[in-house]
């Protein structure tokens, strides 16, 4: 067998280098889609009930007045309202008729809250409402498009 001696193989050297240029080219690749997909899953909602206050109207009906803030790295859709696991029977509502209960937060367009923000909702107990007296506890719960409650325990004045 005659050797071809005008044909030469690449360097050593140099086959090291591209292997060494192509093997950090991956790992880079590899540490950008690994830090991608962390950011997405480290995005978190919490919402804080940071305060919640009792009294009564002149139509003798609670008012719930509730300080929520948003603490989580992501915004925060707040959706439904609930006393006592019990819905709410009317959002963006004011004072209710006897019986029922409404609140001030609308879910025809559900109010988002970017990180940081703090907002106030009311929540009015109708007299009558399933024959609740005052220093009764009330278990207001808040829940959001992201699946999370929020609870907050308010003593009726």
């Amino acid at each position: 067998m005659k050797k071809n001696r005008s044909q030469r193989a690449v360097s050593p050297v140099i086959a090291t280098v591209i292997l060494v240029a192509i093997a950090i080219t991956i790992s880079v690749s590899v540490a950008f889609w690994v830090g991608g997909t962390t950011g997405s899953f480290t995005k978190f909602e919490t919402v804080e009930i940071q305060n919640g206050v009792c009294a009564i109207d002149g139509s003798s009906n609670w008012v719930i007045t509730i300080s929520l803030k948003n603490t989580g790295t992501t915004s925060a859709t707040l959706t439904n309202v609930f006393v006592n696991d019990a819905e709410v029977s009317a959002y963006g509502a004011a004072v209710p008729t006897a019986g029922e209960i409404t609140t001030s937060l609308a879910t025809a367009t559900p109010t988002s809250m970017s990180s940081g923000e703090a907002i106030t909702v009311t929540v009015w107990i109708g007299t009558g409402y399933e024959s609740l007296s005052s220093g009764t506890m009330v278990n207001v719960m808040i829940h959001s498009s992201g699946g999370m409650d929020f609870f907050k325990l308010i003593e009726l004045s």
